[in-house]
């Protein structure tokens, strides 16, 4: 229930799109997606510091990666079938078009790149990397299909004056 003081996010909670919205459907408009995510985020800076909202857009998208992972993804394959299937799904729902730089599976390290990424390419260029929760989310994803705790960098951003966003993946 969305309205729990203790509330925790579940998949379900997402309610049935296709009952809710028979005439509008499933898609949206990136500038309406933004259009949340930036809001929220100022009111967070103004309350919390910039810091600290990094950190909880982290959080979030981490718990959001996990809960896609479960609920969306197969992991049931290989590593290689599971990110060529997880770049089929972030293609066919518009999330952004990603591409793997580099593999250790060894040391399970990667470096992953995102173009047309749904939270910031075609941003103003600001210096500075803004996507706390695609960090999150990836580190998510990986938690669930590896069953291991990752921390996820972005090292090249649109915002930064980048074309696509680049993240490095490590054990945590």
């Amino acid at each position: 229930m969305l309205t729990k003081s203790d509330y925790t996010f579940q998949w379900e909670d997402l309610g049935d799109i296709t009952e809710g919205r028979p005439n509008l459907g499933n898609l949206t408009n990136v500038a309406t997606y933004r259009l949340m995510q930036y809001s929220m985020r100022s009111v967070l800076n103004n309350h919390f510091g910039g810091e600290e909202v990094k950190k909880l857009f982290y959080q979030a998208g981490e718990l959001a990666g996990m809960e896609f992972c479960k609920n969306v993804l197969n992991c049931e394959l290989d590593f290689y079938g599971f990110i060529s299937h997880l770049q089929d799904v972030l293609r066919e729902m518009k999330i952004g078009i990603l591409r793997i730089e580099k593999t250790d599976l060894v040391g399970m390290n990667f470096t992953l790149v995102v173009a047309e990424d749904l939270d910031c390419s075609g941003l103003p260029i600001t210096d500075e990397t803004v996507c706390d929760y695609d960090e999150g989310f990836i580190a998510g994803i990986f938690k669930i299909f590896i069953q291991k705790d990752f921390n996820v960098k972005e090292i090249d951003c649109w915002s930064k004056g980048d074309r696509v966003c680049r993240f490095e993946v490590s054990l945590r």
